[in-house]
């Protein structure tokens, strides 16, 4: 493990509920729930004025509503938050060239490679420099970890949480450790923390106590050996700028069990589509098909089916994904429908289960529901206004969606940079009001140039508990 803390752990705060709360002044400070709105929905991230009422990420998004019955519920805008994700993205390779992204809103960066820091002090400079930028570029907050490896990097930046910097100075690290739970560690989930706790081991420090044989016969010889050298404040796994893409895959979770088996075919086939979209879009290809399907039961099936070579033709794995569905027994019902392709290649070859090129279908439209441009092709009549998306109307301007039923529309008409806004509610089908791009959150950084920058104040070293 290095001397010095130049290992950098970045977490954005609260990342897709604050960048809501960033473009509706009416949610700032309020408490904001982001995730799938329907029965089956999962809460994707929520603020932390939600986290008091104990809302948390992968809750059930009715348990969530029954928490906090006054909070904002939205729908994810995906391409917003990557396209201020790539903006956090570029600010770290100017710290560095090794950037290891972990999420849309996490990444470790090693800030030695870069040459940004070499000791405490530059690596704490460097950290404070970077909030600030990200704050300047974006109008968000990320709280900052910095450290001699890449876990007590990311149990720095968590202990920083929110807004904030703390370094865990080389030489403490055995003793910082030592009085926390054992879930700090990566790795130890609910079920072997519960399994330690049963042995005695309820702090990091006890695990150290217990010896490497003992955590061995505990959790068998990977994990044990693993766990043992953790509590040690061992890590000597290095930051890696590029991961190997093993697979390209999307996924459906439906509000209501699918019976129809006409229905589920059609629904395999349109997620194959988006699966070659995606597969195309990282100009990847591949030669194994995979279908997953979750039952009524909860009861998971996989399949999958290897060609004779690499391909992105969606035809090709719209039939392969048939054939494979037609050996899945659906009689009950259908939550989730999956398709994957892996044993990925940059490039393509003709594969000898495609039809010939005159026989292909045609290829698919824009994904449906991706944004404004798959919006205005359909009629007024037949658009849906999901709860948060951008609007225009086109006496009113630029706002966004509170909610829509009973063939109404309620639009508060607010930007990133006005005040709170009024709130008005239309026919759904009102010819002026149109679906819209996001705006960006800071203006003027529509590709992240710098606005008005904000000084934060900085802790300056982890506290011991």
């Amino acid at each position: 493990m290095r001397t010095a803390p130049t290992i950098l752990h970045l977490d954005m705060d609260a990342f897709f509920a604050s960048v809501e709360q960033a473009s509706k002044p009416s949610l700032r400070g309020k408490a904001v729930v982001v995730g799938g709105l329907g029965p089956r929905g999962v809460v994707a991230t929520c603020s932390y004025e939600a986290r008091v009422f104990g809302v948390h990420s992968a809750m059930p998004m009715g348990q969530a509503r029954r928490l906090a019955p006054h909070a904002a519920y939205l729908v994810p805008r995906f391409e917003l938050y990557r396209s201020i994700s790539e903006q956090v993205m570029r600010l770290l390779r100017e710290l560095s060239p090794l950037v290891e992204p972990l999420s849309l809103d996490e990444a470790f960066v090693d800030l030695d490679a870069g040459g940004a820091a070499r000791d405490a002090e530059s690596a704490q400079l460097a950290g404070a420099k970077l909030r600030t930028d990200i704050r300047t570029v974006t109008g968000l907050t990320g709280s900052v970890g910095l450290a001699a490896s890449k876990m007590l990097a990311k149990i720095a930046s968590e202990a920083a949480k929110p807004d904030g910097l703390v370094l865990i100075p080389p030489g403490t690290e055995r003793a910082m450790l030592e009085p926390m739970t054992v879930r700090t560690l990566p790795g130890v989930g609910p079920a072997t923390g519960d399994h330690l706790r049963r042995a005695g081991i309820t702090t990091v420090g006890e695990i150290a106590e217990a010896g490497e044989d003992e955590l061995v016969r505990l959790l068998g010889k990977a994990h044990g050996h693993a766990l043992y050298a953790m509590a040690l404040a061992r890590d000597e796994r290095p930051v890696v700028a590029e991961r190997e893409t093993k697979s390209v895959s999307v996924e459906d979770t439906y509000d209501v069990d699918i019976h129809d088996r006409v229905r589920v075919g059609v629904e395999v086939g349109r997620l194959a589509d988006r699966c070659v979209r995606r597969l195309r879009a990282s100009g990847l290809s591949g030669r194994t098909i995979v279908l997953k399907v979750r039952r009524y039961d909860f009861s998971t099936l996989t399949r999958s089916e290897t060609l004779r070579g690499p391909t992105d033709d969606a035809a090709v794995v719209r039939e392969a994904a048939a054939r494979l569905l037609d050996s899945v027994d659906t009689t009950g019902g259908v939550r989730l429908l999956g398709v994957g392709v892996s044993g990925l290649a940059d490039y393509t070859q003709e594969d000898l289960f495609a039809q010939a090129a005159g026989d292909r279908a045609e290829e698919p439209a824009e994904e449906p529901g991706t944004g404004p441009a798959e919006e205005q092709s359909t009629s007024p009549a037949e658009r849906r206004w999901p709860s948060g998306h951008d609007v225009r109307h086109a006496e009113l301007g630029h706002g966004w969606v509170q909610g829509s039923g009973l063939g109404r529309v309620t639009v508060r008409f607010e930007t990133p940079y006005s005040a709170v806004g009024r709130v008005r509610t239309f026919p759904v089908d009102d010819p002026e009001l149109t679906p819209a791009d996001p705006l960006p959150l800071v203006a003027g950084t529509e590709s992240g140039e710098s606005g008005q920058p904000s000084s934060l104040p900085l802790p300056a070293s982890l506290p011991k508990s």
